[in-house]
């Protein structure tokens, strides 16, 4: 099930103009750059930024995301006609041979069981040429992030255009082993209207993330820091192992 901010059109309109500072992108696009890639597909693309960032720098890109409200957001968007927008979740790609897969901010935390992490794996390898490389990032489970996700350290309100007035914050509702359940509650000015949107994370550790690639026919190049979160943040690079 997609949370509510991804698939309800009134919060999914809220999600660029609540988080403008995407400069986190701009890794993705220089490790695109850094391997030559020519061809991306971008897993959980969401509102298409990144999938844009790429298309105005004449990659060939296709964006997959399973919240159609996204969807539309994203081919709105400058440059959103020359992206290959794929509605569905991964076994819903067509065939292709990208040279690079990504999987950006939280995405490959939303896959929660072993079952629905195995599936995009391999739905990344079938999408990949053989050496083409898959580029994700996963939050350290010892930082413990959700700590500071509660409404002292969440809360923002700004004024969105067309919108109006806003108001938002987040709750952690849930610590479960590597699960970590929360709610973020939205406060819409023009009515009063309250709305929420529940997710659930899994905070993998980065043996378990490794031997999840070996198995999937990857192998780890290298684990990279993440520049916007020093620190916090594995940044996996794995290649498709020819031949497996």
């Amino acid at each position: 099930m997609v949370d509510a901010h991804y698939t309800e059109p009134r919060l999914a309109a809220l999600y660029d103009p609540l988080d403008q500072d995407r400069s986190d992108l701009e890794v993705y696009a220089a490790m695109a750059a850094e391997f030559g890639a020519r061809s991306v597909l971008d897993i959980g693309c969401g509102t298409g930024t990144l999938a844009c960032l790429l298309a105005s720098r004449g990659l060939s890109v296709t964006g997959l995301d399973p919240a159609l409200a996204s969807l539309d957001i994203a081919r709105a968007k400058p440059f959103g006609d020359r992206v290959r927008w794929v509605h569905g979740p991964a076994d819903a790609l067509p065939p292709m041979q990208a040279d690079l897969a990504t999987m950006t901010g939280n995405v490959a935390l939303v896959f929660i069981t072993d079952v629905e992490w195995g599936a995009v794996l391999a739905a990344a390898h079938a999408a990949l040429r053989p050496g083409g490389r898959l580029v994700f990032e996963t939050r350290d489970p010892a930082r413990q992030a959700w700590l500071e996700w509660g409404r002292p350290h969440s809360y923002i309100r700004a004024v969105v255009p067309g919108i109006g007035g806003v108001e938002a914050w987040g709750n952690v509702t849930e610590v479960s082993g590597e699960l970590v359940t929360f709610r973020t509650t939205y406060v819409f000015d023009a009515d009063g209207a309250v709305l929420t949107s529940d997710s659930t994370l899994r905070f993998r550790g980065r043996d378990a993330v490794l031997d999840s690639l070996a198995a999937a026919g990857f192998t780890a190049d290298e684990i990279r820091d993440a520049p916007d979160r020093p620190g916090r943040e594995f940044v996996f690079v794995a290649r498709r192992v020819p031949g497996a």
